[in-house]
């Protein structure tokens, strides 16, 4: 089976996540996602992640799996020009720097166009390309806090909290290659690419649901509610009686009537306070405090059963060891074990959203600095051996 983008050719000059996670999905459908990093030291990311077993980065396989790493200094004049002849032969230039970077390099989008009129510009930044903002240095954290996140984030009691995952980054990263895909479709209509501005601000906001139109319409400001959602009951997390956390979702009428009689309590079901979405809502504390006090009094392990069985949404608070040993995730193969030339055996999360008939894959972990310098040099470019000694002693590659 052929994967979906196998025909397409990305060029990945961006560091970091936001970037690189872009260039991650599109090389999990089978893109060759061709990575240009400094000759120096490469992509920081290689060096990130708090485990480091053999000084190698735990996150870089991940993020730079199934691409190619080529060297190229790109504040050069010798590497952008590397860059202009990649560009006649690709289909996406990937960036995340700050805006004006490319054009201060002559590698602006009006430029590479007239190299290659097909090929798609995909710009990933803190605020955009355009706009007062769009100069300032942007992490994902700012843009999680300007796009609304951080301030609905954590307990009410206590400051804005971070979600556990760089989630500004992977998500602008999410919205480029949508954006990439939605630009390459367009191209088979137009025959000429086009510009992908992915703002991490903008990917925030775009996933905060009714917030603006709650404040806008109603003067509704959502505030910090910790594991629940206002007004939405019983969704929550509850203990059990072996100290482990279970997380229960029978919002719904008829959802809740199971857990009604899960729980040996049919008479909340009819229950005034209970009774309807909106009447349990009202009750909402006291209704947890109900249910807490039976959770508490049963195993997680038959808990989730009983749950299970009577069809009420639950399910465990999971770790990644937990993840590893569910057999529904076995099942489906969502982690996935490669080879890895220094760790060995290393498992990872799997390509999503399956597909049935040109399904994605991981072929190979993140690779080592340069290692395809040969390949896209001398096989897209046609260099020899004088030209590559000439552009490493000069510490372009």
């Amino acid at each position: 089976m052929t994967a979906p983008l196998a025909d397409i050719r990305v060029l990945e000059t961006g560091t970091l996540l936001a970037g690189p996670f872009c260039g991650q999905l599109l090389g999990d459908f089978g893109a060759e996602v061709i990575k240009l990093e400094d000759p120096g030291r490469g992509d920081p990311m290689r060096q990130w992640g708090r485990e480091k077993p053999h000084g190698q980065s735990l996150w870089w396989p991940v993020v730079a799996r199934n691409k190619k790493s080529v060297t190229c200094n790109l504040r050069e004049p010798e590497g952008q020009a590397l860059v202009r002849r990649l560009v006649e032969h690709a289909d996406v230039l990937l960036e995340n720097f700050r805006p004006g970077t490319l054009e201060r390099w002559g590698l602006s989008y009006d430029e590479l166009s007239k190299i290659n009129p097909r090929l798609i510009l995909v710009r990933v930044t803190g605020y955009g390309q355009t706009g007062p903002y769009s100069p300032r240095a942007g992490f994902g954290s700012i843009g999680e806090a300007m796009g609304g996140l951080r301030y609905v984030t954590g307990e009410a009691d206590r400051p804005p909290s971070r979600s556990g995952i760089s989630i500004g980054d992977s998500l602008a990263a999410t919205y480029a290659a949508f954006g990439t895909l939605a630009a390459l479709h367009a191209r088979e209509r137009t025959g000429r690419g086009q510009v992908v501005d992915s703002a991490i601000y903008e990917a925030v906001l775009a996933m905060m649901e009714s917030l603006i139109p709650e404040w806008n319409v109603a003067g509704y400001r959502r505030e910090r509610t910790g594991p629940i959602l206002p007004n939405v009951a019983p969704s929550n997390v509850y203990p059990s009686a072996d100290g482990s956390d279970v997380l229960i979702a029978a919002n719904q009428d008829t959802v809740f009537r199971r857990l009604a009689d899960v729980m040996g309590r049919p008479d909340l079901a009819a229950d005034p306070r209970y009774a309807t979405h909106g009447a349990r809502g009202e009750h909402q504390t006291e209704l947890d405090q109900l249910i807490s006090e039976w959770t508490v009094t049963v195993p997680a392990a038959k808990l989730l059963a009983l749950l299970h069985e009577s069809g009420v949404p639950a399910g465990g608070i999971y770790t990644a060891e937990d993840i590893l040993a569910d057999p529904h995730v076995q099942a489906r193969e969502a982690v996935v074990t490669v080879d890895h030339p220094e760790l060995g055996p290393l498992k990872m999360q799997n390509v999503a959203p399956k597909l049935s008939e040109t399904p994605g894959a991981v072929k190979w972990p993140g690779p080592a600095l340069g290692a395809s310098n040969d390949e896209i040099y001398r096989g897209i470019l046609g260099l020899g051996d004088d030209d590559l000694a000439g552009l490493r002693e000069r510490g372009i590659i």
